[in-house]
């Protein structure tokens, strides 16, 4: 890897008329993340400019979404998104429920210090000043990144715990959601893994039918979210890729986010998951719902 020769590979596929976008696909989508870094400041060593200037003036479109997602390091690129789902036109609930529920301790830590760097507010203060009710307190607690990160297993508190969250539920009329969200959102991995079967050997059915027969909207959407990362991330994000493709139009901003944030890291893994769940393979399904070079950048993501 020689970042002075990508850098001088892209300056040539963009100088001139016309860009050669396949050059500028092959050059970026061949290194990894630290390396894309390293030639984002060689670029302005040897020739000058700011390589982001210019390919934001080179590209446009979805294509220029997924080429800057791709130089933005990992953790501000998590940031973008989220002041993004929250400042932007509306909330993106989606796209705050995905992140914060998929990242781990350190990696929201991250992007709570990198956020307030960026942007002077707390993530924090923004999500509450954003949302409300319980969907709101899910995120907030969400965004601490306080989860217990072990591997022990209290037998007793997976008894109790998903006897709490039956009678929360199932058993009473209306829903105790605060009882969901203190034992989803705290407990660790595999404690709650245990609870979910126990769970469904005193309530008869999943955890995810219970979230979905008691709550409703984003705060459904959250907790789902949250029980599906713990049982399988790759998982999770296989649904969220197959959503956003399914049916009449695409949803870019989904589709580019999770291609982009997890394309170093679990993507081979999405990629089984996807045709053991679909049928289909997340390659195919990206070549028949995306064109032109937004498809291309995409499917060098996916790993062909």
């Amino acid at each position: 890897f020689s970042a002075e020769q990508e850098a001088q590979a892209l300056r040539k596929a963009m100088k001139g008329l016309g860009t050669d976008e396949d050059a500028i696909i092959e050059t970026l989508t061949k290194l990894n993340v630290s390396q894309r870094q390293q030639v984002l400041i060689t670029y302005k060593s040897t020739i000058g400019r700011d390589l982001i200037d210019d390919l934001k003036s080179e590209l446009s479109g979805n294509f220029e979404r997924v080429i800057i997602g791709l130089m933005t390091p990992t953790v501000m690129y998590d940031v973008h998104e989220l002041r993004r789902a929250l400042k932007g036109a509306g909330t993106d609930e989606g796209c705050l429920i995905e992140i914060l529920a998929s990242r781990t301790n350190a990696e929201i830590r991250h992007i709570n210090e990198n956020y307030k760097l960026q942007y002077g507010s707390t993530l924090e203060d923004d999500i509450v000043s954003d949302t409300s009710s319980l969907f709101r307190r899910v995120l907030v607690s969400l965004a601490t990144g306080n989860r217990d990160e072990g591997t022990f297993v209290d037998e007793a508190l997976a008894q109790q715990d998903a006897q709490a969250l039956y009678e929360a539920g199932e058993k009473k009329w209306g829903t105790d959601e605060v009882q969901f969200m203190s034992i989803l959102c705290t407990r660790n991995r595999c404690h709650l893994l245990r609870v979910f079967d126990v769970y469904r050997v005193i309530a008869n059915k999943d955890i995810t039918d219970s979230i979905k027969s008691e709550m409703s909207g984003d705060l459904e959407d959250a907790l789902l979210a949250v029980v599906k990362c713990m049982r399988n991330k790759p998982a999770y994000f296989a649904e969220r890729l197959y959503k956003s493709m399914k049916g009449l139009g695409t949803d870019d901003s989904t589709l580019i986010r999770v291609m982009v944030s997890r394309a170093e890291v679990d993507m081979l893994y999405i990629r089984r998951e996807f045709l053991a769940m679909y049928g289909k393979s997340l390659h195919s399904f990206i070549k028949g719902d995306c064109s032109g070079d937004y498809r291309k950048v995409l499917l060098r993501l996916c790993g062909g």
